[in-house]
């Protein structure tokens, strides 16, 4: 099939298959005599493979080295296992900075009169902090 039916089958952009070709993440496609390139059943369950690795916001690092034990069937399953909990953990981090700034924000929105006045004490914030750095 052609890029475009390859985009279409596996939801994945034929723009973000060509970036996934230039950096490494699959390999590049087989050509026809007029140079368009060419993708196999196999292709797509790859970009399948990427693609709900990126919903589930794996790194494109994390991506290629679950493809290549994907691709190993004489994997170790904890290998797999580690990449995953590794990329929990970094998830589970990002929720709680998620959730300290809408603290933060929450806070200084209930400190704010929300009137005609110019004090506002989430300006405030912001400016103090900026002159810190």
């Amino acid at each position: 099939m052609n890029i475009g039916e390859a985009a279409t089958a596996s939801g994945i952009s034929a723009k973000m298959i060509r970036h996934y070709e230039t950096v490494g993440l699959i390999e590049k496609a087989g050509r026809t005599e007029a140079g368009y390139r060419v993708y196999s059943k196999r292709d797509v369950e790859t970009l399948r493979f990427i693609r709900r690795g990126r919903d589930l916001g794996f790194s494109l690092d994390q991506i290629k080295d679950l493809l290549t034990l994907w691709q190993d069937h004489s994997r170790a399953s904890s290998d797999v296992k580690q990449i995953a909990l590794t990329h929990v953990a970094e998830l589970e981090a990002k929720m709680e900075q998620l959730r300290e700034m809408a603290d933060t924000l929450r806070h200084l929105a209930q400190n704010c009169q929300g009137n005609n006045r110019p004090d506002c004490p989430i300006l405030h914030d912001l400016a103090s902090n900026a002159a810190k750095s």
